[in-house]
């Protein structure tokens, strides 16, 4: 039944498709004709992708888990809760939809998107449609738009470049993009090349890559990672004339922006090279230390004002807006000012972001939102640990969650809830606010947990 109506849609697109060109002026059709081809074929297999992708689980069991023995090198599908990680950020060159970056996002991982510029404006325009950060780019002739030693990881699955063209140029911008220690995960049926001339162009980017002082870690099937090394000490290891130069200072600049692709080794200048092993790892990465501070010329203080003048601004803002946002619901004498509206903006774009203080006060902003479904819809509620999860994370107070649950349970319906002795006597005393029936009932003698059960009772409002 799903591989039906995917082929309805498909077809139903392909033929509005059809229709739309035609009704393009003549103008303009010849040139729509030559590319009308393979933008037809580009769309069925965007369709076709997009499937998959609603299919969740079915999807998720065709890939291949990472070995244990990666967990703490690269992001794999099955990292364990416990495992700590060096790598925050990622470049995903080539992206697709941004699914990568969107199963990484509930580890913490935050994933950039970049692809090519496209008529149909299908990768990125729909990566960012699904809230996740993307912008056009590609690498040809000019260095990316990051400074040096910007991100932990690249990745690279079927995107699409020629790592080998250009004499090993693009590998070399790929070199001055990553962090010292950072890793390179490149996925392409060359790697598993049988023909001569794809051996022949896999064994160039093996060698250069030695040259660029990078490491094999793994190659499994088509995929490959690499590690950039995290010892400067490397380059000068090298034999006499082999493999790219270091960049000179009048060369390697921290900022690229239209710069030409270089044939040396960049970042090497750049008091930025700390190996990703040495840093903090997220979320204390957001609070550089002073040491890394005094890098960027800054001082504790002044970093901490930035911060507290963001968070105020922010407050602000939600004050200016949720008042425009709510017009349609003017506010009562008496009534409060309605909570602010965070659910309703995901993709936002800070312009000369400085030390990027707004877009840190979003991130600690509570973001306590409804639960995507009707009233009265579930007959039991059951929680184990949830109180303590957004104890932590400060975005639901326990009144707004108490309230949550009582909005989507039955009449009747029971409510189960296991946590640590305090905050389960916390919850009991709520539930008198809501006219629950409660008890706690102990687990285990030597347990430091409780369970709390819950019934909504059936009630009418009384007539007035």
């Amino acid at each position: 039944m799903a591989l039906f109506s995917l082929v309805f849609i498909v077809v139903l697109a392909i033929t509005g498709s059809f229709w739309w060109t035609l009704s393009i002026s003549s103008s303009s059709r010849g040139h729509i004709y030559h590319g009308y081809r393979r933008l037809q074929e580009k769309l069925v297999s965007d369709l076709l992708d997009i499937g998959e992708f609603s299919r969740g689980p079915l999807r998720l069991k065709e890939s291949e888990f990472c070995p244990q023995e990666l967990e703490n090198f690269v992001p794999c599908y099955n990292v364990s809760e416990n495992v700590e990680l060096d790598v925050r950020t990622i470049l995903d060159i080539g992206c697709g939809y941004g699914s990568f970056g969107a199963h990484l996002f509930d580890s913490q991982l935050l994933t950039m998107c970049i692809a090519n510029y496209e008529p149909s404006g299908s990768q990125v325009q729909l990566t960012l449609e699904r809230g996740l950060p993307a912008m056009i780019a590609s690498f040809t002739s000019k260095q990316l738009p990051f400074p040096s030693l910007s991100f932990d990881m690249l990745h690279c699955a079927r995107c699409g470049i020629d790592w080998d063209q250009k004499d090993g140029m693009l590998l070399i911008e790929a070199d001055r993009l990553l962090k010292p220690g950072g890793y390179f995960v490149w996925t392409s049926p060359l790697t598993n090349a049988r023909d001569k001339e794809n051996q022949k162009r896999w064994k160039f980017i093996q060698d250069f890559t030695l040259t660029l002082c990078w490491e094999l870690l793994s190659q499994q099937e088509e995929t490959v990672v690499w590690k950039k090394t995290s010892k400067k000490g490397c380059y000068a290891s090298r034999k006499s004339g082999s493999g790219p130069s270091l960049c000179g200072r009048g060369i390697d600049v921290e900022t690229p922006h239209y710069r030409e692709l270089q044939n040396c080794i960049g970042g090497m200048q750049s008091a930025r090279w700390i190996p990703i092993e040495k840093r903090e790892r997220w979320p204390s990465r957001a609070n550089l230390n002073k040491n890394e501070l005094a890098i960027y010329g800054l001082q504790p203080d002044e970093l901490t004002e930035d911060s507290d003048s963001w968070k105020t601004a922010v407050q602000n803002y939600w004050s200016l807006l949720s008042p425009l946002i709510f017009s349609d619901h003017p506010k009562r004498p008496g009534d409060e000012d309605p909570s602010p509206p965070y659910n309703m903006l995901r993709n936002v774009l800070d312009m000369n972001a400085h030390f990027g203080g707004f877009n840190s006060a979003l991130l600690q902003a509570r973001k306590c939102e409804a639960f995507p479904t009707y009233p009265r819809t579930y007959d039991l509620v059951h929680a184990a640990g949830f109180l303590s999860l957004e104890t932590e994370q400060h975005r639901c107070t326990m009144v707004d969650m108490f309230l949550e649950i009582d909005r989507i349970l039955r009449p009747e319906g029971w409510i189960i809830i296991r946590d640590t002795v305090p905050l389960i006597e916390s919850a009991r005393a709520l539930t008198a606010q809501l006219k629950w029936d409660a008890r706690v009932v102990e687990i285990e003698s030597d347990s430091d947990q409780r369970l709390l059960i819950c019934q909504k009772p059936f009630f009418k409002r009384q007539a007035s």
